[in-house]
């Protein structure tokens, strides 16, 4: 999927919190409305409680404050974002370090295996698109990059894709440690989705920006 830019729609959040704030203010109005009524109409001889009213009041003038706070602080954090967003434009261009899938798209993928340094031995398994294992691997008990080249037994290429990975490691013979290794991508674009930063890497995958850990 190449990334293409965002279409310009209609927030759901910020149109849900626009309706929720328009209920309540007409809420509280009609309150008003209904508690001068009854004060206007009440039996002189049997008067409610004033108490009863007051609570009512500051009970609907509270929510309606915290609507207010609500949106102060939605604006804030929209401000934040942007702010986050012109910081992170840098990146594009560069490489992000996660633990994430990757895109082979026939050049060798960088990757951190990153086994416990107790391990006595690591592998790599690889896995499809669909999820089918499809390869798996001996690799370093170290922190150091090596590259998957991408390639089968025979040396024929692996079709172009997303693959994923996953290290495992022993010692004794015996599984002792499992995870997903960090790989290297090239970020081509940032941008939100439902107002959080993710970063778009080659091939089209999008991933949440705080899943990156390193840029290079």
């Amino acid at each position: 999927m190449e990334p293409v830019s965002s279409p310009t729609t209609t927030n759901p959040a910020s149109s849900g919190k626009s309706s929720q704030s328009n209920v309540i203010s007409s809420d509280f109005e009609t309150f008003l409305v209904m508690l001068t009524t009854q004060m206007e109409n009440q039996d002189p001889l049997n008067p409610l409680d004033s108490q009863d009213f007051a609570t009512q009041l500051a009970t609907f003038s509270g929510v309606e404050q915290q609507v207010k706070t609500n949106d102060l602080l939605g604006a804030l954090n929209a401000k934040l974002l942007v702010s986050s967003m012109g910081d992170m434009a840098s990146w594009v261009g560069m490489e992000a370090r996660m633990a994430a899938p990757a895109y082979f798209d026939g050049a060798p993928v960088e990757i951190v295996a990153n086994p416990p340094n107790f391990a006595q031995s690591a592998e790599l398994i690889v896995k499809n698109a669909d999820g089918n294992e499809v390869q798996r691997l001996p690799v370093p008990v170290s922190d150091a990059p090596f590259d998957w080249a991408g390639v089968t037994s025979s040396g024929q290429p692996f079709a172009h894709g997303s693959y994923s990975f996953e290290v495992a490691a022993y010692a004794n013979g015996e599984l002792i440690d499992s995870h997903v290794p960090d790989i290297f991508a090239k970020v081509t674009e940032i941008r939100t989705v439902d107002r959080e930063p993710v970063v778009v890497v080659d091939g089209g995958a999008i991933y949440q920006a705080a899943l990156v850990t390193g840029l290079r």
